[in-house]
């Protein structure tokens, strides 16, 4: 699916949210990457992140 630059940044901001509160994170990082957007991003890349956009 192809998501619009408003759907993909509202996407990894909420996944960057839910991994800084301590959700497991779902795809291996470097050890040296703590900032949770990047992982968010990585995530997102590797098609991961478990969050569904719903278009009215």
């Amino acid at each position: 699916m192809m998501y619009t630059r408003f759907e993909k940044a509202r996407i990894i901001g909420a996944r960057a949210l839910q991994i800084s509160h301590g959700a497991p994170v779902l795809v291996d990082y470097p050890e040296d990457m703590l900032d949770p957007i990047d992982i968010a991003l990585l995530e997102f890349g590797s098609g991961l992140i478990p969050i569904t956009v719903v278009r009215n």
